[in-house]
């Protein structure tokens, strides 16, 4: 099945490569068959000879396929709900095809085509903007297509151009200005929808909410079979859980039950500017030892050796006020050119405390050792990857972390549960938003006044979430992920199976997956063709 699933990449990326304008109607044709064909492939196999890795190999690749199909049936009925706001993208994809054959081109009718395309679009943009708006996964979409053939048509030019002297002579003038009209138009129908309809606030915060049905359909793609009512409650269960603990370590620090004062306490220890970086390195340096010193997991050498560290930019902290990483280690703290109060926040919100569980999350034992062994172990299923895996792993470990009392001082636990807590705040605002319930402002102020964010950090939280290229059910994988991780935990570590080193690794070395299908093979339990994923975790 390995040799199957490198096989399909392979093919696909082959497609992908020749038939690059996406969305097209040849795009849909080929991929339609494509998808067909393969499902036949595996249904051809016999599923009961595999052994249980191969089976669940078999299982990811027809899930996989699956969900590209229904994917490209939405693609479908999205491009003829905009086609009339297109080009005439018949003579362009002529164009395109004919220059994948390196056909000799008929220079001077060519140039007649860019010369009516340019006023096609011209007149498009006149159309467009005395008539109806789009809707906003429209304009998203027909912007993509125009982008999509704009490259298309650009590569063509230039296969010719400069080779080509009677299409050089022709052409030359006509595309300059075919170039800036189709980058234009792009970016006029992108926008070419009711913002103002569709924000719900104050907040400037446009973003797509799915619906509770859309929620649900993205769920059963991962594998979970709970609700968003469910998970919410859950998630709200668990912060007023840490939210004692919150009470216990304010208690200790003198702060009594107002732990938003020992928060703030504990967001004023910061480093100096400048100190970030060698702060990074001590609290990597202290995580690795301290898994080391208690053997829980295999930390090869190299991967001790080849994590470095980046610096995150004033624009990017716009929309990550945090750390980002994985290899690379991505640092969110002040430079010379951010306002008083942008700077301030960003010292507040990365202080010490803070930043002791964001650094394990981001490296040791987190993605950066999580995507180091991703490289080495059944590397055919990185293309299987989900957040709830990756993101649920990271979050796993600051759970794992805090019951081993990694954090030694009440300002320690703070920082760890300040995260805990925003990771459950994460579940209730995301699921809330999609099903209509919360607004992205209402979402902002639940960060400030629940976790206790600073107001910038939250804006810049709730902006990434539903403005941002995550997929709707990203923010809830951290814990949710971890939720199904832990469950598996105690089934087999806390039962003696398994010992925790032995647990660690072989996640790892398994790769990604939906993690229901790997508790089975963790569990070493029976797989079908049909998998049925329903687990109480």
């Amino acid at each position: 099945m390995r040799w199957v699933i490198e096989n399909y990449l392979a093919d696909f990326g082959a497609l992908s490569r020749k038939y690059s304008v996406n969305p097209s109607e040849e795009y849909f044709d080929r991929f339609g068959d494509f998808y067909l064909g393969w499902t036949n492939r595996l249904q051809a196999i016999d599923f009961e000879s595999l052994s249980q890795s191969a089976q669940a190999d078999h299982i990811l690749l027809q899930n996989r396929i699956s969900l590209a199909q229904k994917e490209l049936q939405r693609d479908i009925l999205l491009f003829n709900e905009i086609k009339h706001v297109l080009p005439d993208i018949g003579s362009m994809m002529e164009f395109v095809q004919n220059r994948r054959r390196g056909e000799k081109p008929f220079a001077s009718k060519i140039a007649q085509d860019f010369d009516r395309w340019h006023h096609q679009m011209i007149k498009l943009e006149q159309e467009l903007a005395n008539g109806a708006k789009l809707t906003r996964p429209q304009a998203q979409f027909a912007s993509r297509a125009i982008t999509s053939i704009h490259n298309g048509v650009k590569d063509a030019f230039g296969f010719y151009h400069g080779y080509d002297p009677d299409f050089t002579w022709w052409t030359e003038m006509p595309f300059s200005r075919l170039d800036g009209t189709f980058t234009r138009y792009s970016t006029f129908v992108g926008k070419h929808f009711d913002a103002d309809a569709l924000s719900q606030d104050a907040s400037g915060i446009v973003g797509n909410p799915i619906g509770r049905d859309g929620i649900m359909r993205d769920l059963a793609a991962e594998m979970i079979s709970y609700t968003p009512e469910q998970l919410i409650a859950r998630a709200e269960r668990e912060f007023a859980m840490l939210e004692q603990e919150m009470l216990k370590a304010s208690n200790e620090l003198g702060y009594g039950n107002d732990w938003k004062a020992a928060l703030e306490y504990v967001k004023q220890q910061y480093v100096d500017p400048g100190r970030q970086p060698e702060l990074v390195q001590y609290l990597a340096d202290e995580a690795t030892e301290f898994l080391e010193e208690r053997d829980l997991i295999t930390i090869p050498e190299l991967a001790k050796e080849t994590w470095r560290m980046t610096m995150l930019s004033p624009e990017m902290q716009r929309i990550a006020p945090f750390f980002l990483g994985g290899e690379v280690v991505r640092i969110a703290y002040p430079t010379n050119t951010m306002d008083h109060a942008s700077a301030m926040m960003s010292l507040r919100g990365n202080n010490p405390h803070f930043s002791r569980a964001v650094v394990h999350h981001e490296l040791i034992p987190g993605h950066h050792l999580q995507q180091f062994m991703n490289q080495r172990y059944n590397t055919q299923r990185r293309a299987f990857r989900t957040p709830f895996w990756s993101e649920g792993w990271a979050l796993y470990w600051e759970i794992v972390l805090w019951e081993k009392d990694f954090a030694e001082s009440p300002e320690d636990r703070i920082g760890m549960l300040y995260w805990r807590m925003h990771r459950c705040a994460r579940i209730v605002f995301s699921l809330n938003y999609h099903m209509g319930k919360m607004t992205p402002q209402q979402a902002i102020d639940y960060l400030v006044d629940k976790v206790g964010h600073e107001r910038a950090n939250a804006e810049a939280e709730v902006r990434r979430s539903f403005e941002g290229s995550y997929g709707p059910l990203y923010q809830i994988s951290y814990l949710v992920g971890a939720w199904q991780i832990y469950a598996i935990r105690e089934e087999l570590v806390n039962t003696g199976i398994m010992t925790e080193k032995e647990f660690h690794d072989r996640i790892l070395q398994e790769n990604a997956m939906p993690i229901a299908l790997l508790r089975k093979l963790l569990k070493g339990e029976e797989l079908s063709r049909q998998f049925d994923y329903k687990w109480d975790f």
